[in-house]
């Protein structure tokens, strides 16, 4: 089982002494996930900070639920789209849960609190002393990166140089310590890991890396936010007779994938679907390569990935990510959805979804016509983060491939979205997962020191019912701390 490391009284009063000067209030995780929780003094305040405002308050709007504002906004009950048939070609109905409104626009942000917030407030990170280091592919590390500059820490970002350049932009916006660029784009995870290990060589106690790929922290905030967020959505737009029939996500970490082990408690029928790019189809084939698909990591199977609660794997193709990426961007491809009878306030919307999440929704298109759902069935996939991240993307493929025209919007419609089969999707069986699991060992026990009696831990489910169980000590903790700093308590 996970093993939490005794409290360091020492540090833990420096850290405390230092957020009281910078007023920092460090919110629960029971507060993200219901911020009707928050404080009223704190609410008060967050109308005057601006949803992507680098400033301590912004810690508590690192949940599902933010008024999708720029200014002034408190929270509501979770932003989401449905998409319709008309564009998705199933009866079944299909929710994309919207990660642009949380800070840094996309959900990472809270997956690196998860990771980080536990370790600051028991004393084992100490901002004085050590940087916390944030190897990804890119939403992640800008996560780490912005939870840092409002817990007062220093952040190095490590992510692949082929990487947008809009992540390496705001990475400098935000004063960022470091910014280390490997080698590579999306699929080289293992040299994101290599240079993890030459920093512990060269630098030692003075960081302390957050790996989000074994964190257990990343998993366990998606498993109670991601998690519980689709449960009360589908509370709220359910009818009479409808199921969860499944929730679709990109591997990526696995952390967001951990949401469908919350939801198998609350819905014990629903299909858990691992998303991944057909380029490096790794959970589908044991395969590798490179792909166009920012965000969702690959060549390795997840060490927080509870592959034994995946039920499907989805391969898609990167061309028809990118293709819908230009339908649902460009003028004619927008002028040919609403010839379709798509309405202009939903077509207005397609924005919310980066280059992920069009991934998943065709993921979740797919799985729709494998097992033949209808308009009963509900499933549910996360937009993590949205086109403002992938505007150089979108001119690249204009210069690339010119202007993109009412034909072309046509044929990537109708080869793309209509034309969407069941190809590249595996049911998987009890030897299914078992073998995804032994994958780990290549990467886990072979190359990042882990063991065989780790491993053979991580297929036990009570190991897992343990991780999900952490998070109401972690809150005790915090809520300790602030009263440590005080800052609660003058608050009025």
């Amino acid at each position: 089982m996970p093993v939490e490391k005794p409290v360091n009284e020492a540090v833990l009063a420096r850290t405390a002494a230092r957020c009281r000067e910078r007023n920092i209030i460090i919110p629960t995780f029971a507060e993200q996930k219901d911020p009707t929780l928050v404080p009223e003094p704190i609410q008060r305040r967050l109308t005057r900070v601006g949803l992507w405002d680098v400033n301590p308050l912004n810690l508590y709007r690192i949940t599902w639920k933010n008024e999708p504002k720029e200014k002034g906004g408190l929270f509501n009950q979770g932003n989401w789209i449905e998409f319709p048939s008309a564009l998705t070609g199933v009866s079944a109905r299909i929710v994309g849960l919207v990660g642009k409104y949380f800070p840094t626009g996309a959900h990472k942000v809270g997956a690196a609190f998860g990771c980080l917030v536990p370790r600051l407030v028991t004393g084992e990170f100490d901002p004085e002393n050590h940087k916390a280091v944030w190897p990804s592919t890119g939403n992640y590390c800008r996560g780490g990166a912005f939870d840092c500059a409002l817990l007062a820490c220093k952040a190095v970002a490590i992510l692949p140089e082929g990487m947008s350049r809009e992540r390496f932009s705001w990475l400098r916006e935000i004063g960022t310590d470091e910014i280390i660029a490997t080698p590579g784009t999306e699929s080289n995870v293992k040299e994101i890991y290599d240079k993890c290990w030459e920093l512990r060589k060269e630098r030692g106690g003075a960081i302390s890396i957050f790996n989000q790929f074994e964190e257990f922290g990343n998993a366990a905030w998606h498993y109670t936010m991601t998690g519980s967020i689709v449960e009360e959505v589908f509370g709220q737009i359910r009818s009479p007779g409808s199921r969860l029939a499944a929730y679709v996500s990109a591997t990526g970490s696995a952390g967001t994938i951990a949401a469908g082990d919350y939801l198998r408690t609350r819905f014990p029928h629903v299909r858990v679907v691992a998303t991944e790019a057909l380029q490096c189809p790794t959970l589908l084939m044991n395969g590798y390569g490179a792909h166009r698909i920012e965000g969702i990591g690959d060549k390795h199977v997840p060490w927080v990935h509870n592959v034994r609660n995946t039920d499907m794997v989805a391969a898609i193709d990167d061309e028809q990510t990118m293709s819908l990426l230009r339908l649902f961007n460009e003028e004619a491809g927008i002028a040919f959805l609403a010839e379709q009878g798509l309405e202009a306030d939903f077509l207005a919307k397609l924005p919310l979804l980066g280059i992920s999440g069009i991934c998943n929704l065709v993921a979740a298109i797919k799985v729709a016509k494998y097992h033949e759902l209808d308009g009963r069935d509900v499933l549910f996939t996360p937009l993590t983060d949205s086109m403002e991240l992938y505007a150089s993307r979108r001119q690249e493929l204009r210069d690339e491939r010119g202007p993109y025209t009412r034909e072309r919007a046509a044929r990537d419609f109708s080869r793309y979205l209509e034309g969407a089969g069941t190809d590249h999707l595996q049911e998987l069986g009890y030897r299914d997962r078992k073998r995804l699991h032994n994958l780990k060992y290549f990467t886990w026990v072979e190359q990042q020191g882990k063991t065989s009696e780790e491993l053979a831990a991580l297929w036990e489910p009570d190991f897992w019912t343990e991780v999900w169980t952490r998070i109401p000590e972690w809150d005790r903790l915090i809520r300790q701390f602030n009263e440590r700093t005080g800052l609660l308590a003058q608050l009025a």
